[in-house]
């Protein structure tokens, strides 16, 4: 991976002029020439704090990651790095972000490639491995050695991952409703295809992300400010930049489903912290399996037991009332468990 630089988002290159003067810019100034944001990467959608970009290449190919890089106005000395699941962006962190940065926490809230406002190539071999390492990079471009990683949903799978990757660099791993509890492939959900799952993501449309989340996320509930958060994915499936995301979503869905962590929470060196929706029932694939498989995903008050049984230093958390979203759908409990559970400094 080589990093060539930091650079603000929206300063774009006024390259309209001559062939050659457009050949040379490209040529000096390949990272800010990455910036130009395309109709893929959500260019309607406003973040609630400034937008940085860190352009690197990743599989020979130049890429750029999104983030906010938010300061506390009274600096504890640490720093949260949230990672995004699977059907969210960092944008929707805006309430953590606000109680992490009123408590003296640095946070640096990226879009994971393949997401949102980051690159979304035409060809990449997704892994946790390969998202981990591209996170790191950031940190490291930014100066940041230790953190503590909070990660919901997907993001509780690439937590994980990042934790098992660089225990030295991990203060603490807080997981959010992690998906990864279980592994769905060995409970017998059947296998799609990429190629399938491009086709269904294609099919996504606002309404039929409202319902899923409102039984999911939310629990049966529902208020016209979680609307935003439907927009906001659903509109990448809308636009002209919908066959593309479509195309990466799939390569991501075959990523969660062929890799599993849940066998290696025993292997975590770092401290966790459990936060747990009971009223969740996401399990990926699950309206593809056989009814009396089906009947066997997505209980998240046993999976969030088990998991904590199988970390050595684990604290779980439960929400009784919450789904998939506790952050969302009840910041206040949320976010006082989550600044109590991180609010001293963890040994080990």
């Amino acid at each position: 991976m080589r990093n060539i630089g930091n650079v603000t988002m929206g300063m774009e290159m006024k390259l309209s002029r001559a062939p050659a003067l457009l050949a040379v810019a490209l040529a000096l100034a390949p990272a800010a020439a990455a910036l130009a944001q395309s109709p893929s990467e959500l260019p309607g959608f406003s973040y609630p704090h400034p937008i940085a970009a860190y352009a690197f290449t990743s599989q020979g190919l130049p890429m750029k990651m999104a983030y906010m890089d938010v300061k506390a106005e009274k600096p504890n000395g640490r720093t949260v790095v949230l990672l995004h699941g699977k059907n969210f962006c960092a944008a929707t962190w805006e309430g953590t972000i606000e109680a992490l940065s009123q408590n003296g926490y640095r946070v640096i809230a990226p879009d994971q490639i393949g997401f949102c406002k980051s690159t979304k190539p035409e060809r990449y071999q997704y892994s946790f491995q390969q998202l981990a390492a591209n996170t790191h990079a950031l940190l490291t471009s930014l100066g940041i050695q230790r953190v503590i990683i909070l990660g919901h949903s997907t993001g509780g799978m690439l937590g994980t991952r990042y934790a098992l990757m660089y225990p030295d660099a991990v203060e603490r791993l807080a997981m959010v409703n992690p998906i990864g509890l279980e592994d769905w492939k060995a409970l017998g959900v059947p296998a799609l295809s990429v190629d399938q799952q491009y086709e269904r993501e294609l099919s996504t449309a606002p309404e039929r992300v409202r319902a899923y989340e409102q039984s999911t996320y939310y629990a049966g509930e529902w208020r016209p400010e979680f609307d935003k958060w439907v927009n906001m994915y659903a509109g990448q499936f809308t636009g002209p930049g919908r066959e593309i995301v479509a195309r990466n979503t799939a390569l991501i869905d075959d990523m969660i489903y062929t890799q599993p962590v849940v066998y290696e929470f025993p292997l975590l060196k770092v401290p966790v912290l459990l936060l747990i929706g009971q009223k969740d029932t996401t399990a990926i694939g699950k309206e593809a399996a056989p009814p009396d498989v089906r009947a066997k995903l997505g209980h998240y008050p046993e999976l969030g037991k088990a998991a904590a049984a199988a970390i050595k230093n684990a604290r779980l958390v439960e929400f009784p009332s919450l789904g998939h979203a506790p952050q969302i759908q009840d910041p206040q409990a949320f976010h006082k468990a989550l600044l109590d559970g991180i609010g001293e400094h963890a040994s080990q």
